[in-house]
């Protein structure tokens, strides 16, 4: 692996420069859009489903995809911060990979239901009345 030079782009991440930032607008990388095609939500898990998208996507879209394939379910927002996007840039983009068969998505899962909810509440109200 080759040392990196300081105020050279960086090979891994196209985009950024080490003394400049990110040299393209956020909106760029999702082609202007701001409204994702397939509704996800921060919490929404993705997953790679190792089928390569076609046509080839952009470098943003190869960067999610591998951190996709990376783990074993990653959060939107866990991508929005690897790649330094802002989340609905970053929904965009997995959008694409969801509608190229690339990647795929499911609502977080919650098991409190309302009633639990509000017990939850009622147990760290009591904790923190106990430490006033």
């Amino acid at each position: 692996m080759r040392a990196h030079r300081p105020g050279a782009p960086r090979r891994d991440t196209p985009w950024l420069d080490d003394t400049a930032g990110r040299l393209m607008r956020p909106y760029t990388a999702s082609g202007g859009r701001t409204r994702p095609a397939v509704a996800l939500d921060l919490l929404s898990l993705v997953t790679a489903t190792g089928v390569r998208p076609r046509p080839p996507l952009g470098p943003d879209h190869t960067l999610a995809l591998r951190l996709c394939a990376g783990t074993a379910v990653v959060s939107v927002a866990e991508v929005a911060a690897h790649l330094r996007l802002p989340a609905v840039v970053t929904k965009v983009l997995l959008s694409d990979l969801v509608q190229a068969g690339a990647v795929t998505a499911r609502a977080p899962y919650f098991l409190n239901t309302p009633a639990d909810d509000q017990s939850l509440l009622r147990a760290v109200l009591d904790g923190l009345r106990r430490r006033l």
